[in-house]
């Protein structure tokens, strides 16, 4: 069975470490918010100039006046600070971001990712996704693994205006955890109920695992 939007959060979230700072983008990965393990000190960073970003607002707790990148209501940790967009890209650009999670459209086997564009669609501008994906060493992309078409988004070759080159090595879908290198996709865990083969066939770039692949634990 496919993986709902809040799993593919939850999953991502078990790749955090204590002490990290974090970057999540628009849409899935702002998710990842909700799922810090718990006695685990995450500071999420936003690019309009938040660091220090908390879960989804209740009713009770919303504040208007704070937003994440995409303009949706957030709250702030202990500890939090706010600065401009200035100061906010030089951390990212200087390489001060221990992980940036990113949604994408494609993802190929050499790395490439297109992020910000779809031809003949009104699109309101690429924001950060190309200082992230430049600046910081460790990006999981999350996406669906297909289009609601039944389209792969794994190519052996992205289609759409590349967001960067070479910068994606790891990709989580709603079917599969998937590591990129050597120029192929690499088969780690596979979402519960979804076989191998299932996989393969959404897959159009080379897909390889070893073994028994298994399934991820929630």
């Amino acid at each position: 069975m496919a993986l709902s939007r809040e799993q593919i959060a939850q999953r991502v979230s078990q790749e955090l470490q204590d002490g990290y700072y974090v970057n999540l983008g628009i849409g899935i990965p702002t998710l990842v918010a909700n799922y810090i393990p718990e006695n685990m000190e995450v500071m999420l960073q936003s690019e309009n100039g938040l660091l220090g970003m908390g879960q989804y607002p209740t009713e009770e707790t919303i504040d208007a006046d704070l937003i994440n990148a995409g303009k949706q209501t957030v709250t702030i940790v202990k500890g939090a600070s706010f600065f401009d967009s200035a100061e906010s890209f030089a951390m990212i650009r200087g390489g001060h971001v221990d992980l940036t999670v990113l949604g994408a459209f494609e993802v190929d086997t050499n790395g490439n990712i297109a992020s910000y564009m779809i031809p003949g669609k009104l699109i309101k501008g690429m924001g950060g996704a190309m200082d992230l994906v430049a600046g910081a060493d460790n990006i999981i992309v999350t996406m669906t693994h297909a289009s609601k078409h039944g389209e792969s988004k794994l190519l052996t070759n992205c289609t759409l205006p590349l967001t960067g080159k070479g910068s994606i090595k790891k990709v989580l879908t709603d079917l599969a955890f998937i590591e990129i290198k050597e120029g192929k996709f690499h088969l780690l865990e596979r979402a519960p109920g979804v076989s191998v083969e299932e996989i393969i066939k959404l897959t159009d770039g080379e897909l390889v695992f070893k073994g028994d692949v298994p399934e991820m634990q929630f």
